[in-house]
C-alpha cells in the first residue's frame, strides 16, 4: 500500500491517493556540516524511512496525548521487527470533515517538502482501513510544556531556555527562508529528543507566503482552531486588517514562548478571550516578575526600543496578565526571580508591537543571550535539574 492511500473515506468526501513527488518539488536547503549546533544533531534513530508500512509490525505501548482537534491519538510504539521506538499519530479519517482532511493532506505534503533537523516531520505515512498512520522519531523528553508541568513548575533556567529557543529559531529561520510562516509556535510544539535535539512541531498551522510563483509580503488567512492559539498569536495576525501579517508574527510568538518558559505559565491565559484580544491590540504585554538587574545598554546591532510605547515587557504591571493566581497545571513561582539583561532584551525585541521593529530569526540567532548555547546537551541539561533522569 502506498504511503497515503486514503480511499476509505466516509461517503461525504473522498481523497485520492497522493504522490508527493508529483505535488511538490523538494527545494529545501540541506544544512551544512559547519552549521551544526548541539540542539540540532541528528542520529540514526531519527531516520525511520526504512521501517515497514504494515500496522501489524507495530506494537502500541502507551498513549502520549491527543491532537488535531482531539481527532488524533499520539502513541509510543515499538517496531517489532527492529525493536525501534517511534511516535505514531493515528487519525480516523471517517471522523474528519473535508476541511480537516485537506489540512491533514497539507501537513503530510509539507512533511515531505521540509528537510531540517529542528523540524519534526513525518517521513513515513500510510493508511490501514480508515486509519491514517503518521510516524515520526520519538521525542523521548516530550514537549517543553510537559517539562514545565512535570519538572519546572516555577520556570526553567536561562541556560535551558536558551538551548530550546535556539533550536526553535533555527527551525523558524529555515521555514521563513522557504517562504512559510508557522503560526503555531508555543511550548507544546517544542519537543526534545533523548539525544538533545530540539524540534518544532505543529506543521498543520504552517501557511505559505508564495502565490503564483511570487512571495507575498503579507497574508491574511486565520489559522484553524485559532482560539486555542490566542495567547501566542501576534497583534497583527489577530487584527486581520488590510496590512495582514508575515514571518515576523512567528517572532512575536517566540517572545511569548520565552515568557512561558521563564514563568512556567502561559501569558494572558487567565484572561477571557475577548479581553486578551483587546490587551494585545492595545499593546499590553506579559512581563517577568522582576526588573532588569542593570541597564540593558547597547546590545550590539540589536537595539532596545526607547519609544516608551513598544518596548515590550515590563510596562503594563497592572494588567490582568500579571495575576499571581496559580493555574491548576502550573503553580506560580512563589517569589520574583532575577533574570539577565540579555533575556529581557531578547523578549523586548520579540514583543515589539510593530512587526517591522522585530528582528528576523536569522538576526536573533546572533543575540548575546544565545552565546551560552555551546556545551553538549547531556552535560548541560544535567546541571539544569538534578532530578531529571537522562536515561530514557
Amino acid at each position: 500500500m502506498s504511503f497515503l492511500d486514503c480511499t476509505c473515506i466516509s461517503s461525504h468526501s473522498q481523497v485520492q491517493s497522493i504522490s508527493i513527488e508529483e505535488q511538490y518539488e523538494d527545494v529545501s536547503h540541506q544544512c551544512s556540516s559547519s552549521d551544526v549546533s548541539p540542539c540540532s544533531v541528528l542520529t540514526d534513530e531519527d531516520d525511520i524511512t526504512d521501517l515497514s508500512t504494515d500496522p501489524a509490525h507495530y506494537q502500541l505501548l502507551s498513549q502520549l496525548g491527543r491532537g488535531f482537534n482531539n481527532l488524533s491519538q499520539v502513541s509510543m510504539a515499538r517496531h517489532i521487527l527492529s525493536g525501534r521506538l517511534v511516535a505514531v499519530k493515528n487519525t480516523n479519517l471517517d471522523e474528519c470533515t473535508e476541511d480537516e482532511l485537506l489540512q491533514l493532506m497539507n501537513e503530510v505534503l509539507l512533511s515531505r517538502l521540509f528537510r531540517h533537523p529542528n523540524l519534526l516531520t513525518s517521513r513515513l505515512v500510510f493508511s490501514s482501513s480508515c486509519q491514517l498512520w503518521v510516524l515520526s522519531p520519538l521525542m523521548s523528553y516530550g514537549s517543553a510544556d510537559s517539562l514545565l508541568r512535570s519538572c519546572f513548575p516555577d520556570g526553567m533556567s536561562e541556560s535551558l531556555i536558551a538551548y530550546l529557543l535556539y533550536g526553535v529559531l533555527r527551525a523558524l529561520e529555515y521555514l521563513h527562508r522557504m517562504g512559510y510562516v508557522h503560526r503555531g509556535v508555543k511550548a507544546s510544539h517544542v519537543l526534545l529528543s533523548a539525544e538533545g535535539r530540539v524540534c518544532l512541531s505543529g506543521l498543520q498551522s504552517v501557511y505559505s507566503l508564495m502565490k503564483d510563483g511570487k512571495r507575498m509580503r503579507a497574508v491574511f488567512d486565520m489559522p484553524q482552531h485559532s482560539p486555542s492559539l490566542l495567547p501566542w498569536l501576534s497583534p497583527e495576525l489577530l487584527r486581520q486588517d488590510l496590512h495582514g501579517y508575515g514571518v515576523k508574527s512567528d517572532i512575536y510568538s517566540l517572545g511569548i514562548v520565552a515568557c512561558e518558559l521563564v514563568s512556567g505559565r502561559v501569558p494572558f491565559q487567565d484572561m477571557p478571550p475577548t479581553l486578551m484580544l483587546l490587551q494585545k491590540l492595545r499593546g499590553s504585554h506579559c512581563c517577568f516578575l522582576d526588573v532588569p538587574p542593570y541597564p540593558l545598554g547597547d546590545m550590539g546591532a540589536l537595539k532596545v526600543s526607547r519609544s516608551g510605547v513598544d518596548s515590550g515587557i515590563g510596562e503594563s504591571v497592572a494588567t490582568g496578565s500579571l495575576t499571581r493566581t496559580a493555574t491548576a497545571e502550573r503553580p506560580q513561582s512563589p517569589a520574583p526571580k532575577n533574570h539577565s539583561a540579555t533575556l529581557h532584551n531578547l523578549v523586548q525585541l520579540c514583543l515589539q508591537q510593530q512587526p517591522e521593529r522585530r528582528p528576523s530569526a536569522t538576526a536573533l540567532l546572533t543575540h548575546p543571550f544565545f552565546r551560552q548555547v555551546r556545551s553538549p546537551f547531556h552535560r548541560a541539561f544535567s546541571q539544569f535539574h538534578p532530578v531529571f533522569s537522562l536515561t530514557v
